[in-house]
């Protein structure tokens, strides 16, 4: 699914700072026309990109071209990440040198991730460089409840140096690409089982409200073997990952354009109490809704 990331035209690109803590899991498969890296700080992320998942650990450097559908499918709840996106025009101004033509690619020559694991020394340069770009950017809660581009209709993304940004988003992006030239791939990606990709398109329908067993006879395997098989190669429980999705979609109908209460949205994400959507709400965020919420609001 093609998204727009709505950047301002003063902007080149954005870059904030993603947190397990902080920042509303959005686990639909998209992609954009800007080009996508991402630093993993701390933690794990792990992705689905066509029928293969990545698991990526701290010091890995990521990239997303602007074809490849991909999906945040979990990460552990310390992670940190940053994530920057560039514009096309940011790139074709930045990449005039031969060495960094394959930049420029709508389409990345391989399907899989392309991503390299930087020694200690650059990766703490690179962090820090990122760090100086946010110097100047909006409200870190801010920026993970919009998830960095903005879910909510009214958010606008915003940098006390559009100048500064700018031409340090053209730095991180040569450097970046200097270190991906020289490193190596580290990270093995795992092909999905068919039933495995099919629950992932399944569970995408937002309407979609049926049991596991409903769900098992749907992809044409056995609830056991279903469950088995896919936290083998998701690295998660199917209960987790349902529940992260309906976290997503409480986030969107609560922050949504109509308003809805938080039982209502509770429920249109399809939770089957507020008791369930307490519990997991505590669980990922270390605190209870009202508190986190008045947080939020503050």
């Amino acid at each position: 699914m093609l998204v727009d990331l709505h950047i301002p035209p003063l902007y080149d690109g954005f870059l904030f700072l993603a947190e397990s803590v902080r920042n509303p899991p959005k686990l639909m498969s998209h992609r954009h026309i800007e080009l996508e890296l991402n630093l993993v700080l701390r933690g794990t992320i792990t992705y689905v990109v066509g029928n293969q998942r990545f698991r990526f650990a701290q010091g890995t450097l990521l990239w997303m071209f602007p074809s490849q559908d991909h999906q945040l499918v979990d990460r552990t709840d310390d992670a940190q990440y940053y994530v920057a996106v560039f514009k096309p025009y940011l790139i074709e101004r930045s990449c005039r040198g031969e060495a960094y033509q394959e930049l420029k690619q709508y389409r990345h020559t391989h399907d899989a991730v392309l991503h390299t694991r930087l020694e200690p020394e650059t990766f703490d340069f690179v962090r820090r460089t990122m760090d100086s770009l946010m110097q100047g950017s909006l409200d870190p809660d801010l920026l993970n409840r919009e998830v960095g581009f903005g879910i909510g209709a009214d958010f606008c993304y915003h940098h006390d140096d559009p100048d500064g940004l700018n031409a340090g988003l053209h730095h991180l992006l040569l450097l970046c690409w200097r270190c991906q030239r020289t490193g190596q791939a580290w990270s093995k990606a795992v092909s999905l089982h068919p039933a495995v990709r099919k629950t992932l398109a399944i569970l995408s329908d937002e309407k979609w409200e049926g049991s596991l067993g409903k769900l098992a006879t749907k992809c044409g395997v056995s609830e056991a073997y279903l469950s088995r098989v896919f936290r083998l190669q998701i690295g998660v429980p199917l209960s987790r990952y349902r529940n992260s999705l309906r976290m997503a979609r409480f986030w969107d109908h609560y922050r949504g354009a109509d308003q809805r209460t938080v039982t209502e949205s509770v429920y249109a994400a399809g939770f089957g109490s507020y008791a369930q959507f307490f519990k997991i709400f505590t669980q990922t965020y270390g605190q209870g809704p009202r508190a986190r919420l008045l947080d939020l609001s503050g």
